[in-house]
């Protein structure tokens, strides 16, 4: 094929324009449909959104398609394009939004961004105009100035989720709430070896929704290779080998309902099922990089032993 006789840094060129003209294109669209829905809040204008909305998520299956990146994508159960899902997942990278909106197999996705992002031209007003809901991440002294402030987060994502009901929908959580890096991790002093600590909220109030629509909720693990730690970078550059996607069905169990933001048990209880399964992460994510090391050692002996 033609990305593996050119340069790579010409296949990162070729890939980087492919996904650039994808999102000025549909976000072109999307935000014209979007404005077109607040006059005309008709069912037909919504599905017209919606397919726009497919085509972006198509270019950037082609993207990915033209890259020199091997993708594999492993799900551990079975799912239905025609049906409602709860998605979170690590977060490396920008690039993880363009990987996950682009698993065919899955209904559209619709990612819980954060409150920087609607000033991103074609991203912010996209999302806009597919309803996702922006995440204001407040601290305490900001809460504390501002006690009205409390419970936005909660109204956005309730609302948005409320929308969510009447097209098939993956819903998209970083639970992380942002990018890993050593620095953040640092600063948060994570618990985890590869991870930054859980935000449980934004799945609880989606739950509390969507949790009889759910037919499941997809615990999904992003590992990059790549030859250098900025993984963007590598990508544009022709430089990341490989993109594994690990998806495993997890049940929506009554144990996971219930009002996260009055019921301090509920709480408490529900934030220890998300710490389960972020250390049942982190372990997996420990051991892929245990085999990636080795595999990276085997190629260097036999690259030394030719040499």
């Amino acid at each position: 094929m033609l990305k593996n006789i050119i340069p790579k840094w010409l296949n990162g060129l070729t890939v980087g324009v492919v996904l650039f003209s994808n999102t000025l294109l549909w976000g072109c669209v999307v935000l014209a449909l979007g404005l077109i829905k607040l006059v005309l809040p008709m069912a037909w204008v919504s599905n017209l959104l919606h397919s726009a909305y497919q085509g972006w998520c198509s270019g950037n299956r082609l993207g990915l398609k033209l890259s020199n990146a091997e993708i594999t994508t492993v799900i551990n159960g079975d799912v239905n394009k025609l049906g409602w899902y709860l998605l979170i997942s690590n977060h490396f990278s920008w690039l993880d939004i363009v990987v996950l909106s682009a698993i065919d197999v899955l209904p559209a996705p619709k990612f819980f961004l954060k409150d920087e992002l609607k000033y991103v031209p074609l991203i912010g007003s996209g999302a806009w105009a597919m309803g996702m809901p922006f995440m204001k991440r407040l601290s305490k002294a900001q809460l504390a100035k501002n006690p009205q402030l409390k419970g936005l987060d909660v109204a956005r994502t309730k609302h948005s989720c409320r929308n969510f009901r009447s097209h098939p929908t993956t819903i998209i959580n970083f639970v992380e709430g942002t990018r890993f890096t050593k620095a953040k991790h640092h600063a948060q002093q994570s618990p985890f070896t590869h991870l930054l600590k859980p935000k449980a909220g934004g799945i609880a109030f989606a739950l509390e929704v969507l949790g009889d629509q759910f037919d499941a909720i997809l615990n999904t693990t992003l590992l990059y290779q790549a030859q250098s730690n900025h993984i963007c970078g590598s990508f544009l550059r022709g430089r990341l080998n490989r993109v594994t996607i690990n998806i495993t069905l997890v049940p929506v169990s009554p144990e996971l309902l219930g009002n996260y933001q009055l019921d301090s048990q509920f709480r408490v209880r529900f934030q220890e099922s998300i710490n389960q399964l972020w250390l049942s992460k982190d372990s997996e994510l420990a051991a892929a990089y245990a085999e990636r090391d080795s595999e990276a050692v085997i190629i260097n002996n036999k690259e030394i032993e030719q040499s």
